[in-house]
């Protein structure tokens, strides 16, 4: 399927024909004034206006909490353990102004959770319809950690604004059967074309000049500063709040543990932090992380060596989320530039 062409009011319509197979999730105001996913009406809009939702969309992958079985410690109860399938008595959800760095992460998270039957189900679930980006954040540097603003790794169908209009461009077989029910829009036509190709082409230019740290790093060889004191002096502002990893697409740690009430209980998964000291205290009371500094070198030797060397990108997408929300102001991109400059 070519690229095709639909305005505004075109736009709620597909999304209102989309509306019969899936809930539409987008970024919009919540009641705290805070742009966020939440569920929209059918034909309403996500918010399109620069910048990103307060969270990421790691939430419709990891939920929090996420049931993994259901148990009874009831004698003679047949069901003692029941496994919980994943996506239980959940509609199909689609999730609508994904940014391209939100989409990346979910690439990203697949690596390490790839034979996660929970991930995978919950991946199936879910489709995404992109919107690139034409004006970068203060806090945005997709462009250093190899993804693009207007990049469609992850998504379904990559929306790309062209004035009061936008490009739809399929990207997997299941955006082109979705795209069918866009009923009111048009084949591109060759100036249609042009100014997509003009938009693709201007927009990184909108954020800082790209850099290429996870070969620059690897070339550093990060084990080498792995006792350097760099890592004290950053961990001294380090409230270890774990607002960072909870904000952050590509954090993926968890816990697990068992809910029991009138004995019958469930098995949960939900979102832990590296940076908090109990997630890696032994049973036998020894923690190999128990100082904050450990914490912190930690949390960035994942995102910058670590992961890249078991799987080849940084682990990270750029979004800058953790740059914006940190309280005592810790910025990933100083703390790179900090490395290679030791």
């Amino acid at each position: 399927m070519k690229v095709l062409i639909l305005d505004k009011a075109g736009f709620q319509d597909w999304l209102r024909a989309l509306a019969g197979e899936f809930d539409i999730i987008g970024p919009a105001e919540n009641t705290k004034g805070l742009l966020d996913w939440n569920k929209l009406e059918p034909g309403e809009l996500p918010d399109f206006r620069p910048g990103l939702p307060k969270s990421s969309i790691k939430t419709f992958f990891f939920p929090q909490p996420e049931t993994l079985l259901e148990f009874s410690a009831r004698p003679g109860d047949d069901q003692a353990f029941r496994p919980h399938e994943p996506s239980e008595g959940r509609r199909a959800r689609l999730l609508a102004g994904v940014r391209p760095c939100d989409a990346r992460s979910v690439a990203l998270n697949s690596m390490p959770y790839a034979s996660d039957p929970y991930f995978l189900k919950n991946r199936e679930n879910v489709a995404m319809v992109g919107l690139a980006c034409t004006q970068g954040c203060s806090t945005c540097f997709c462009t250093w950690t190899g993804g693009s603003p207007v990049g469609s790794d992850g998504m379904d169908v990559m929306a790309y604004p062209l004035g009061d209009a936008f490009a739809l461009e399929p990207v997997t077989g299941r955006g082109k059967d979705m795209l069918l029910k866009a009923s009111s829009a048009r084949e591109a036509a060759q100036e249609d074309l042009a100014a997509l190709d003009a938009l693709k082409a201007s927009a990184p230019s909108s954020l800082p000049d790209a850099m290429d740290p996870a070969s620059v790093l690897r070339e550093k060889e990060l084990m080498s500063l792995y006792n350097a004191s760099f890592w004290q002096g950053l961990s001294e502002s380090c409230l270890n709040c774990g607002t960072c990893t909870f904000l952050c697409p590509t954090c993926y740690c968890f816990d697990i543990q068992d809910e029991t009430l009138k004995g019958k209980g469930r098995r949960i998964r939900y979102w832990d932090s590296c940076m908090f000291p109990l997630f890696t205290l032994h049973a036998s009371g020894h923690n190999p992380r128990g100082e904050k500094v450990k914490r912190v070198r930690n949390r960035f030797m994942h995102k910058l060596k670590y992961f890249p060397d078991r799987f080849g990108p940084l682990s990270c997408v750029g979004c800058g989320r953790c740059v914006r929300d940190c309280p005592v102001n810790i910025d990933i991109r100083q703390v790179m530039k900090d490395l290679l400059a030791i």
